[in-house]
């Protein structure tokens, strides 16, 4: 069940009227609602793999529970690391086995040793990725006493698959989502509408913007050995909004759905394109992983608070692990190691703090410095979206060896009506507008101060939802649900 659907679309409103309107008066029904409702979404996806969810919940509720009546500390750690083994274990097999197996294969064949690997023919559970972090989080901080157990069994299932977050994130932390589960919530109009707003910007990032970059960036992917090197930079940059638009709308309608119910989840992202350098890029950037991380593996690795080398090996190992973590492929390996390449620089030189406030704040435009700043960060940013594109490190080799050739400073040729890719273009330029218009704000059109008048703003509203209507055509899966 897509967010992007007619089928979410009927699926919300009828959990919105009982929620409100059927189970308002007593908490707990509102939370098995809740409850009942994710796991039929979940299962709306493939029923068997609810499952694993289940089970995976079950673990780390006894865990944690388990952890929390140690009565030594010896005790307290196996539960911790059973529960890490059994997480990882299951998200290894299904998502890294084959990989692991294949490379030895390959491994063996560059040696001149014939091998023969058993691989799975499995579908990888959409969301696992995600809701194992919930789980990880939630044991490691009881681990950590940072929060007690939960012994409610439904109040912690929610947690870990309350529906706006289960299958794409943001991710969650026990110690912010958990308290807003166990606390009575009210209808509140501003926040409501507020949610409205976020859903619709959403559904705008990825139904016009995202899609209709898709189609083109596709395009030039699958035909890049023959493409010029101009046409190879435009695909690169449209493939950067695509993923950029995918993701942060799905999760600009994953915090607007859940304000619909009352609840505030962790913001994802913070208008990454607008950065300095690449620590501020990571710092707005996919924010509920980046800051999973580093909360729990950077900071107990030593953090920044060691030695050079230290540092730089524990730099290395967050992006070589996020990489990993995005897909079992040699190419999103290669993708982390780039990004830690080029932060290394502004964290050695301890420069990596310089960017913590939006840039131009309380101004209209840019300094010169700043915008090459930010045209600089964002080259880095796009050559390193070749390698999370490509299917395949030769691939990205040669599409990067490709650019740098004569045909770079051609026009670039692409077998499309240019009207309809002009008006791709227009699209993205706008969309850049608003976004820099909106950049203090949660969301860019959280408030359109630059609308001052009401109407202007309904009128801004009831144009962004016709476009979506004329754009929308098939449903498209969002990227990250691969993850």
């Amino acid at each position: 069940m897509l967010f992007n659907s007619l089928g979410f679309g009927i699926f919300l409103i009828v959990v919105f009227v009982l929620y409100w309107f059927v189970f308002n008066r007593k908490l707990q029904l509102q939370n098995l609602l809740l409850l009942a409702a994710s796991y039929f979404f979940y299962a709306c996806w493939d029923w068997r793999f609810l499952l694993l969810l289940i089970f995976s919940t079950l673990l780390d509720y006894f865990t944690g529970l388990k952890m929390y009546q140690a009565k030594t500390q010896g005790l307290k750690t196996f539960w911790l690391w059973l529960s890490i083994s059994i997480n990882l274990g299951f998200l290894g097999v299904f998502k890294y086995y084959n990989f692991f197996a294949s490379s030895l294969v390959a491994l063996g064949a560059s040696m001149g040793i014939h091998l023969s690997a058993f691989t799975l023919n499995v579908i990888l559970p959409v969301g696992i990725s995600f809701y194992t972090f919930h789980g990880l989080s939630y044991v490691i901080d009881v681990y950590k006493n940072r929060i007690k157990a939960e012994r409610n069994f439904t109040d912690y299932s929610l947690f870990v698959s309350f529906f706006p977050l289960l299958v794409a994130g943001p991710i969650e932390r026990a110690t912010h989502l958990l308290p807003q589960v166990k606390t009575t919530r009210k209808f509140d109009y501003y926040e409501a509408s507020n949610g409205l707003r976020q859903i619709l910007w959403g559904l705008f990032k990825k139904a016009v913007i995202a899609d209709q970059c898709a189609d083109y960036a596709n395009m030039i992917f699958a035909n890049s050995a023959h493409a010029a090197g101009s046409t190879l930079v435009l695909g690169a940059v449209l493939f950067a909004f695509q993923i950029y638009c995918d993701f942060s709308g799905y999760s600009d309608i994953a915090l607007g759905v859940a304000k619909l119910f009352g609840f505030e989840l962790l913001r994802n992202f913070a208008f990454p394109y607008f950065s300095r350098d690449m620590a501020e890029f990571w710092r707005r950037w996919h924010i509920s992983l980046s800051s999973w991380f580093r909360d729990y593996l950077y900071i107990p690795l030593g953090g920044s608070k060691t030695g050079i080398w230290l540092k730089i090996r524990n730099t290395l190992i967050i992006f070589l692990v996020s990489g990993f973590w995005h897909g079992a492929n040699w190419t999103f390996i290669i993708w982390g190691l780039l990004n830690a390449l080029f932060i290394l620089p502004s964290m050695l030189l301890k420069t990596n703090r310089n960017h913590l406030e939006i840039v131009a704040k309380g101004r209209a435009l840019p300094t010169p410095t700043e915008f090459i700043q930010m045209v600089v960060t964002f080259t880095q940013v796009v050559f390193a979206w070749i390698f999370f594109r490509s299917d395949s490190v030769t691939q990205a080799f040669k599409y990067i060896g490709r650019i740098f050739s004569r045909s770079l400073f051609s026009i670039p040729e692409l077998d499309v009506n240019r009207a309809q890719l002009l008006e791709v273009m227009l699209l993205i330029i706008a969309f850049i507008i608003v976004e820099w218009q909106g950049r203090e704000n949660q969301y860019a059109i959280e408030k359109l101060i630059w609308l001052r008048k009401r109407g202007y703003r309904l009128a801004f509203y009831y144009m962004l939802v016709m476009v979506i209507f004329l754009f929308i055509g098939k449903e498209q899966q969002f990227i990250y649900f691969q993850f």
